[in-house]
């Protein structure tokens, strides 16, 4: 059984689960230096992925489309011709749809008409959330929370044999967090800019590390909260069907509003840190009673984490730190990048259950080949001439393999660096174009993770927040943010992927079992889908990839 998962707008992806197994998933942006986010806008891009994967529109037994808010006069390409898609709502209308389906019989293909199911956004989150995680593998019942940007924060339960909706925590939108960057701090002037919103709640995130929370700004927050937000807490938790769109930004913008006539006074990051301050609080606090509400529940004490806001790595942190739960999984694309995968395991739940699905992060594109530059010249090399080249404080584009899954670079698409010296973030955001409070990753060796790092745990996808201890601050300052955090990525050494390799071996030669770790893209795009695409680039002196090293040429 071949199912086909697209997601069409924002974050466009196309995705394959074959006989409960992640064949690929393709997300646009990560094909022929796409912008960031890229829509899937004509659906021959649908048709050239499976080609590029040796299928047709007739090997697939059935196409889901992911579901969302419907935009008045959407249309997609097919060729020359337009057309209407309809999708499922953005949230379930009832109790038990999560697993109801919208048919559709106009999916155009190749000059081809295919019927498709839509199946709601919530339940591409929460499927493929818990058909990832460890705990569909042991059959395993979990709570799942979903936040996404235009939606409450929602908690369901979910196990082998079907999903419920539990209640909504609050009624703030997963927006809320960027929608303060409209009114405090450097993205002020910006917010029309519909691409550069998607991308704020993470810069913002890092942003704040300039700032401290402030317990006065905190409860501007928390009385304005309060009285504008406060009495529909009860309907938010009754019912789970949220106003238009429109109406839920007005309310964002309109509380900010009010807030920053109260907070004149104050530095714009020291109010930014106070909200997510604010906000942690509130969701842990509001988690925290709905557990209570819902004690009677019967089987294990887990969390999936899904929809955008699973990408604040300090929330997550702080919902596994309160010791409600077991364990706490968050998949490496709980945003719109997952959503295709999503629509996959939506229907593949409908027929067979929350199955376990089997799939790796490395299931994106693979390279692809195109003519080098003249001027860059290949030279074999091996892991550890690399690493006598990171020893000696030069950065590497690094690409290997298929493509990572989701926003973060993993190994796959990325430029590694040493971190020993304290100017090497600053180098890495400058060739990058990205404002100096930006932080820059390290990639660590698994087993010695926790004696850098704390808590230093398993985080192969960094979702989770890391505080470097204060012996390894000055031995490795380019990863140490602001705040003394790092958003850790852990390999382990007995892991196959290249990284690894490249890690023990610069660990043999420096004793530092750890690197910077960035993602290789162009400004404002995807990751490099080939090599050529990093030497136009040009900013990087070495470029490796499948066991060569480019070099530009030098000329007298």
């Amino acid at each position: 059984m071949r199912i086909c998962g697209i997601k069409l707008r924002h974050d466009g992806a196309i995705a394959l689960v074959e006989d409960e197994r992640l064949v690929f998933s393709v997300e646009q942006e990560k094909r022929g230096n796409n912008r960031r986010y890229q829509a899937i806008d004509n659906l021959d891009a649908l048709v050239v992925v499976l080609a590029d994967h040796g299928l047709g529109p007739r090997d697939i037994d059935q196409f889901v489309v992911d579901g969302g808010t419907w935009t008045e006069g959407f249309q997609i390409l097919s060729g020359a011709e337009a057309f209407a898609p309809k999708w499922a709502p953005y949230v379930e209308c009832h109790d038990e749809g999560l697993l109801t389906s919208r048919e559709g019989c106009s999916l155009m293909l190749d000059g081809t008409s295919f019927p498709y199911k839509s199946y709601p956004h919530v339940s591409g989150h929460l499927a493929s959330a818990y058909c990832t995680s460890p705990f569909s593998k042991g059959g395993q019942s979990t709570f799942c929370l979903v936040w996404d940007g235009m939606m409450y924060p929602r908690l369901y339960y979910v196990g082998p044999s079907g999903a419920r909706f539990v209640e909504c925590l609050f009624p703030l939108i997963g927006h809320v967090y960027a929608t303060a960057g409209a009114h405090f701090g450097p993205y002020t002037n910006r917010y029309a800019d519909d691409e550069l919103q998607l991308g704020f709640a993470g810069k913002l995130m890092a942003y704040i590390a300039l700032g401290s929370a402030d317990e006065d700004v905190i409860t501007v927050f928390r009385e304005l909260y309060e009285e504008r937000f406060a009495a529909d807490a009860e309907h938010a938790h009754r019912y789970h069907v949220e106003s238009g769109a429109k109406a839920s930004m007005a309310r964002m913008h309109d509380f900010f509003r009010a807030s920053a006539l109260r907070l004149k006074a104050k530095r714009p990051e020291d109010v930014l840190a106070s909200f997510h301050c604010f906000l942690e609080r509130l969701l842990v606090r509001e988690m925290m009673t709905a557990l209570r509400r819902h004690s009677g529940l019967p089987g294990s004490r887990n969390l999936c984490i899904a929809g955008g806001c699973g990408l604040n790595i300090k929330w997550n942190s702080a919902l596994r730190a309160t010791g409600l739960f077991d364990a706490v999984w968050v998949p490496p694309f709980p945003n719109d990048s997952g959503a295709a995968i999503g629509a996959a395991c939506s229907a593949m739940a409908a027929e067979k259950g929350f199955v376990p699905l089997e799939w790796s992060v490395y299931s994106g594109p693979a390279l692809t080949r195109r003519n080098v530059p003249s001027e860059w010249e290949p030279a074999p090399c091996s892991m550890r001439e690399l690493a006598t080249i990171l020893a000696s404080n030069k950065p590497v584009v690094f690409l290997t393999g298929r493509a990572e899954l989701g926003p973060r670079a993993l190994g796959g698409r990325s430029i590694i660096a040493a971190a020993t010296s304290a100017g090497m973030k600053d180098h890495l955001n400058d060739i990058k174009l990205r404002e100096h409070f930006r932080p820059i990753a390290p990639i660590c060796l698994e087993d010695r993770a926790p004696e850098i790092f704390s808590p230093g745990t398993p985080d192969p996808y960094m979702l989770f927040d890391h505080d470097t201890k204060a012996e390894w601050r000055d031995k490795v300052p380019a990863v140490v943010h602001l705040d003394g955090s790092a958003r850790l990525q852990t390999i382990a050494r007995t892991s196959q992927h290249e990284v690894a390799e490249l890690l023990i071996e610069y660990e043999r030669l420096t004793g530092i079992p750890l690197l910077c770790n960035t993602s290789a893209n162009h400004h404002g795009r995807g990751f490099f889908p080939d090599v050529a695409s990093a030497c136009q680039w040009g900013r990087v002196e070495h470029i490796w990839s499948e066991g060569l090293l480019w070099t530009k040429k030098a000329y007298n």
